[in-house]
């Protein structure tokens, strides 16, 4: 399975938008990407990059919009 690369904006809570920067096979380049569009990124940017390993793309897309649950805390957690 490939691992993509992603450029996330947020112009509202609810929406998120995705454009795919690159498509890698092995993980280190993927990363290494990431990390140089990150590195690399103006100061004021406030869009944030995403490595996701899927088997497609409309499967990673779908992945980075689903929220994610919050975890329960535990009562000697909180």
């Amino acid at each position: 399975m490939p691992y993509y690369v992603y450029r996330i904006t947020q112009p509202t809570p609810i929406m998120k938008s995705l454009a795919l920067q690159s498509i890698f096979e092995t993980y280190p380049d993927a990363r290494q990407a990431v990390r140089g569009l990150r590195m690399n990124a103006a100061v004021d940017d406030s869009a944030t990059y995403k490595l996701v390993h899927a088997a497609s793309e409309l499967e990673a897309e779908t992945l980075l919009q689903t929220p994610r649950e919050k975890p329960v805390l535990m009562e000697w957690e909180k």
